[in-house]
């Protein structure tokens, strides 16, 4: 049995870590997340170590454009010191689960003050914004399954620094903006 409690708002992949991310109107998705999805990460040139928003705030404000030469020239500008791309040769760079899902009621309660340390309420950098209805609040999903589009995923936790949950994906498929999002039992 399932509820359908809301839809999908927006699709977002962030196909470099740490840079801005791109709205699509549907996306893949397999075991690992949005196909597409943090696929490459900035690294400084001279020594190899990852680049991130948290050491690097400016990151955020980059959006790839897919050209990877183009990209690094970019960012080697923005940042002032020379740093390339590099492909993930171990799937999407994620660090905690595949999918981050954030409501709108999530965001309108960050404006009112409900924000965790350390979170950017203007940026969730969710891949699936939702809206909810009938009073539902994604946190209490936390364990249990819903289905966006033909793909079932499992809510795993909130974030500690983020809006909304993390979910792992159980059975692959597409996610489309206007799909309904399921809670099942």
């Amino acid at each position: 049995m399932s509820v359908v409690v809301g839809q999908v708002a927006q699709v977002s992949v962030y196909p470099v870590k740490s840079l801005a991310g791109r709205e699509v109107p549907a996306a893949e998705v397999d075991d690992a997340g949005l196909r597409g999805d943090r696929a490459w990460s900035v690294v400084d040139a001279d020594t190899g170590e990852r680049v991130t928003v948290k050491t690097t705030p400016q990151l955020s404000s980059v959006v790839p454009t897919g050209d990877t030469e183009a990209d690094t020239i970019t960012l080697t500008e923005v940042l002032g010191r020379p740093v390339r791309l590099a492909a993930s040769a171990a799937g999407p760079q994620v660090d905690a689960a595949a999918v981050h899902l954030v409501s709108r009621s999530a965001i309108d309660r960050a404006a009112e003050g409900d924000v965790p340390e350390g979170c950017s309420a203007d940026d969730p950098r969710a891949n699936l914004l939702l809206h909810l209805t009938g009073g539902q609040d994604e946190r209490d999903w936390v364990g249990r399954r819903v289905r966006v589009g033909t793909t079932e995923l499992e809510v795993v936790r909130t974030p500690k620094h983020c809006l909304g949950v993390y979910a792992e994906v159980r059975t692959p498929g597409r996610v489309a903006e206007g799909d309904e999002v399921h809670l099942l039992d």
